[in-house]
């Protein structure tokens, strides 16, 4: 199937889930025994509640890492990047979990139809971290199935991985649960601790705070081998690694460094623009 017409299948499915079109019509494809089209798991999409499409923008677009930042406010879950634009009807679970759900059940168990690799979702929370966190424990919980889980050191993979952000008090009722359907954020400053990838299977930082080198001229070469030693080392511990804060304006700047990224083996790109994003690692990969 031509890449036009596999994106024209899977805008079709989503919107089928969103409730744009019949779901009968996605259905059809979805039976027809293929592969959906090739994910692009290291794609990452930042604030993708601001998408028009929460969510769906990402999958029409292949990503395998979808971000929402959400509030705690009452035992509600609301998804937004400033209180000024909290809305009640913008839910974790009506932007994200039930659509997550439906369509992991209309693809007989995984969100891209044939490909079992789950979709990371990152959960970044802007509340109190671990009242924040108890309360979405609890919604994690009525999707049964949906979620990666780690129950006594043990992972068990899901459709979906939730990987939780943000605030960092979250950390302490994460630790002392003895069954989890959620992961741990860590910062390069876990990579010299006993921590395993069990519960931080994700490190994550702000690019600018550790390099100085955003695109411009070239990649200075102790910057080079201060890259290759951070992903080795999250690597050699069954760890990912991800870094926000990297240019994200289209231009030579931002292909030097996602160039840079992409040559290091960096796990995850960060970034609003989708569809750049898509251009650039289907380039790559072709190549």
């Amino acid at each position: 199937m031509a890449p036009t017409t596999r994106r024209r299948a899977l805008t079709t499915f989503g919107a089928a889930l969103a409730g744009s079109v019949a779901l009968p019509a996605a259905h059809a494809w979805a039976d027809a025994g293929k592969h959906g089209p090739r994910p692009l798991w290291r794609a990452h999409a930042h604030n993708d509640y601001d998408h028009p499409r929460p969510l769906f923008d990402a999958l029409d677009h292949r990503f395998g890492s979808v971000e929402a930042d959400i509030y705690l406010v009452g035992d509600q879950l609301l998804v937004a990047h400033d209180p000024v634009d909290l809305d009640p009807e913008r839910t974790l679970e009506s932007l994200y979990l039930d659509p997550l759900a439906a369509l992991v059940k209309a693809n007989h168990g995984s969100v891209y139809r044939g490909w079992r690799r789950p979709l990371q979702l990152l959960i970044d929370i802007k509340t109190e971290g671990a009242s924040t966190y108890l309360e979405l424990d609890r919604h994690l919980r009525r999707y049964r199935n949906l979620f990666t889980t780690c129950a006594h050191g043990r992972v068990h993979p899901g459709p979906v991985t939730a990987v939780i952000s943000g605030d960092r008090a979250a950390r302490t009722p994460m630790e002392a649960q003895a069954v989890r359907r959620a992961f741990y954020d860590g910062r390069l400053s876990d990579l010299s601790t006993s921590a395993p990838a069990a519960f931080i299977p994700l490190i994550s930082d702000n690019w600018t705070l550790n390099f100085s080198w955003t695109g411009d001229g070239p990649f200075p070469d102790a910057e080079r081998q201060k890259l290759r030693e951070i992903l080795t080392g999250a690597h050699t511990r069954g760890q990912k690694v991800r870094f926000w804060a990297t240019p994200d304006a289209a231009g030579p700047a931002r292909d030097a460094l996602w160039t840079a990224l992409f040559d290091a083996g960096a796990d995850y790109f960060n970034t609003d623009d989708l569809a750049g994003l898509e251009a650039f690692l289907d380039s790559r990969e072709r190549a």
